[in-house]
């Protein structure tokens, strides 16, 4: 008997996390996405991440979205390891997303199996796993270096980099995730960077490196200028002006910058959206003009930052924010949202430089800056240059973009 017959093979179509719903996918995918099957034709795709899909709605899900309408994508993460449970046979589980398109595939593991046997245990399952869908020929996409412990065995056709962030600076970052990216360079043909700065230090190692920064789903975060989009029960009952953040609450997020903006102006409402990870909840500022709503879906994100006055991007000068590139501030922006950012180097550039965001490095100055943020609220020149320059991106057209390169290099391989 294998060892994926012996284990157990769940599959689930269970409703998702508060934080990312199966509903909330992409609202432009089907009507702005037109490419025919015969244009886009792809193998099968082979995902391996450390972000879970169902935690927030983020680049893999944009991504991989579009390409479940064209081919299967298995999602594998990390494992769900039982730590107090030993005795345990390690098992698969996969769950059904993107109306069956997208398999996300979880081991799981007992609290014994750690290290080189976790990742020994992951192959076997995951090879057998692969053996038995008919998965051939197949596009290996990687999220993070570590999952090449668990898959050197495999052999696809195609193996791509989608490196959306310096993980290494990461809080908690594991200590052979350098050589392992160094590794991971040495296996794939090409490599795709979540922003500018990384694509900078990237291309440095990488012959085919290609910058792919965060795009915007307008139609989604352009519902924020509906009026008659209802306000969430849990932000109704807050004064204005408010000044908004939303995105996971972790190292990142400089604290001290939201403690004394908070302390210095008691007359705004400093509204914080997201799920708090890899740091204490009891270290973040407290204040009656400071509120923690939580995760919120994806598809409830428009109707939130609609009531703000201002969106922020309240990032720390760390090692950790040193390549970010986020997503959100494309997003602010398609609701119509003036912007204040710390000085990111992919917020400066183009969104500070185009005049777009404003950008300051200390509580005094960011205080100026959203009152300047403030009085422009309902400035329709800005707002027309914010719209021309949306106008030019989008997650459709960065993925058709990384199409025709992975395309183009699979014929370049079957060509030899």
């Amino acid at each position: 008997m294998s060892l994926l017959d012996a284990t157990t093979l769940a599959s689930s179509n269970a409703t998702e996390s508060v934080a990312n719903p199966n509903a909330a996918q992409s609202t432009d995918i089907a009507t702005t996405t037109n490419q025919s099957a015969e244009t886009n034709q792809l193998p099968d795709l082979v995902c391996f991440a450390h972000l879970h899909w169902d935690f927030v709605w983020q680049r893999p899900q944009h991504l991989l979205s579009r390409f479940a309408k064209q081919t299967r994508v298995f999602y594998v993460e990390e494992p769900c390891t039982h730590w107090e449970d030993h005795q345990m046979e390690p098992w698969l589980e996969i769950k059904d997303r993107e109306e069956g398109r997208l398999k996300i595939v979880v081991v799981h593991l007992p609290g014994n199996c750690v290290d080189a046997a976790a990742d020994e245990v992951q192959a076997r399952i995951l090879t057998e796993y692969f053996e038995k869908e008919n998965v051939k020929d197949f596009i290996a996409w990687y999220y993070s270096p570590m999952f090449l412990a668990k898959s050197r065995q495999l052999k696809p056709a195609l193996t791509i980099y989608d490196c959306m962030d310096e993980l290494a600076n990461f809080k908690g970052a594991h200590p052979e995730l350098r050589s392992r990216e160094q590794e991971l360079f040495q296996k794939a043909q090409l490599v795709f960077t979540g922003g500018q700065s990384l694509y900078e230090a990237k291309t440095k190692q990488h012959h085919s490196a290609h910058a792919f920064p965060s795009s915007i789903d307008k139609a989604h975060f352009g519902q924020a200028r509906n009026a008659d989009l209802a306000e969430p029960a849990d932000q109704a009952g807050i004064a204005h002006p408010r000044v908004g953040f939303f995105g996971v609450v972790d190292e990142r997020l400089d604290i001290e910058l939201l403690r004394e903006l908070a302390a210095a102006h008691p007359e705004w409402q400093f509204i914080v959206i997201g799920p708090v990870v890899k740091i204490e909840a009891s270290v973040l500022p407290q204040g009656a003009n400071i509120h923690y709503l939580g995760g919120k879906d994806y598809k409830q994100l428009p109707a939130y930052l609609k009531g703000w006055d201002v969106a922020t991007l309240l990032f720390a000068d760390n090692e950790s924010t040193k390549f970010i590139s986020p997503t959100k501030t494309p997003e602010y922006l398609a609701a119509g949202k003036p912007v204040v950012s710390t000085p990111i180097r992919d917020v400066v550039r183009p969104y500070g430089e185009l005049g777009l965001v404003h950008i300051a490095a200390d509580a005094p100055k960011f205080g100026k800056a959203i009152e300047m943020a403030l009085d422009e609220a309902d400035d329709a020149a800005w707002l027309q240059r914010v719209d021309d320059y949306l106008a030019t991106i989008s997650w459709d057209q960065t993925w058709q973009q990384m199409v025709n390169l992975m395309q183009a290099e699979l014929r370049r391989v079957a060509a030899r």
